[in-house]
């Protein structure tokens, strides 16, 4: 009977294990697919100018793909969040297909977007599929949806650590055992092995100096950190703002990009906001050693939010590191802390806000940081988590722990109607 039982144990480990192995691979696969096609796409926007004044019709493209072949997808990263709490059906594949074509065209033209909200739906659209390979229940489809959005958020990042967190976190650790926390580590380095095995270059980012802790340095600390949880709140509101706006007024879905391109392309091409337009990757990596103009982090916010709010597709997370840092930059004309560590605090603060996950955002901070400036990313984090607000980016995701608690002690009233 005990060797029966361990027999099916092995079985078991080594199930998942294959599982583990196939998402990690095929996941990181399409994301060194994805940042390639993307790294193309930019540069070619950048070598030709001119075609961001296609914008609204790279919207009618994305528009159209979603209205006619994508309607079962169109919540993205909302659709995992819902199928982990209440699990219905498998993710359909074409997720993958379609949130990659949307994002490659929203930045080919010139939209503001991030991608881990691709690389985290095709992760999650490929893990599902093995529910019915595998004939899973509803309980082990759970373990598959956070191994995809783990493999996801980890090759397209290249910060294993942080993606495996981050899919344990955004869930808040719901119905969460220690087998999903195993595989989630053991998917996220899969796919981020997969990744180097294709020779993706991630960027890399550096703080040459850090202060010693003192009063003054964890004071300024816990103002970026607040800052920086009010430029969260103020990013997802205009999300959700601007995408019930064009909801309301604009009934035919294709055609709410097409006019949302149109107001784009004539504010980044004809009024000459380029920076805005794509990740913009560069002006974080210059926000490290040149301040930044005090309203570049709020243009990134009007931007983003008009973007995607419009329909055009992409994720939200490298806009945000966008956000903090160069909000953080700024602040370094102001106070005085090395300009490196405050854009680095902005950087993974802003994230912590958006998404309710200061413990990923905390390890994400080290993984690309170093451990030296650590104490400054993890307070930073923490007080942007309890100053964003009860509205994130992502509107299914359950807000639970101590931020709930404390708005519920403080405001006495439903964390919901905040």
């Amino acid at each position: 009977m005990a060797s029966q039982n361990l027999k099916q144990l092995l079985l078991e480990i080594l199930k998942w294990v294959f599982i583990c192995a196939l998402i990690g691979i095929f996941s990181g696969s399409a994301s060194a697919f994805f940042l390639v096609s993307l790294e193309w796409v930019t540069q070619f926007r950048i070598q030709h100018d001119w075609i961001i004044w296609l914008l609204p019709f790279g919207g009618f493209l994305v528009g159209l793909s979603y209205y006619y072949w994508g309607e079962s997808v169109l919540k993205g990263n909302n659709l995992l969040l819902e199928e982990y709490q209440e699990p219905k059906k498998t993710i359909p594949f074409k997720m993958a297909p379609l949130v990659l074509l949307g994002t490659l065209l929203t930045h080919l033209f010139g939209g503001s977007a991030g991608r881990e909200g691709t690389a985290v739906q095709m992760g999650g659209a490929i893990a599902d599929q093995f529910t019915n390979i595998f004939k899973l229940d509803n309980s082990e489809r759970r373990i598959l949806i956070i191994l995809g959005i783990s493999a996801g958020f980890a090759s397209v990042f290249g910060t294993p650590l942080a993606g495996a967190i981050f899919a344990l976190e955004v869930l808040y650790f719901s119905k969460i055992n220690f087998k999903s926390i195993a595989l989630s580590f053991l998917v996220a380095y899969a796919a981020y092995f997969t990744v180097e095995f294709w020779e993706i270059k991630h960027t890399h980012y550096s703080i040459p100096v850090v202060p010693e802790i003192s009063f003054n340095t964890l004071f300024y600390t816990i103002l970026i950190g607040l800052l920086s949880g009010f430029a969260a709140l103020l990013f997802s509101r205009s999300t959700h703002f601007w995408g019930s706006l064009f909801s309301k007024n604009i009934k035919y879905p294709p055609l709410r990009p097409v006019i949302g391109g149109v107001i784009l392309a004539i504010a980044i091409a004809g009024l000459g906001f380029t920076k805005f337009s794509g990740l913009g990757v560069p002006v974080i990596v210059e926000s490290f050693s040149t301040p930044s103009e005090w309203y570049d982090f709020l243009l990134k916010i009007l931007f983003t939010g008009f973007t995607l709010g419009a329909g055009f597709k992409g994720g939200e997370v490298t806009p945000l590191f966008f956000v903090g840092a160069t909000l953080g930059s700024a602040l370094s004309l102001f106070i005085p802390m090395p300009i490196a560590l405050l854009a680095g605090v902005g950087f993974v603060s802003v994230f912590s806000g958006a998404t309710h996950t200061p413990i990923a955002c905390t390890i994400m901070g080290l993984e690309l940081f170093g451990l030296q400036p650590g104490i400054f990313i993890a307070l930073g984090c923490v007080i942007a988590y309890f100053s964003s607000g009860s509205v994130g980016i992502y509107k299914s995701q359950i807000v639970k722990g101590a931020k709930y608690k404390l708005y519920q002690k403080f405001q006495k009233k439903e964390l919901q109607n905040l």
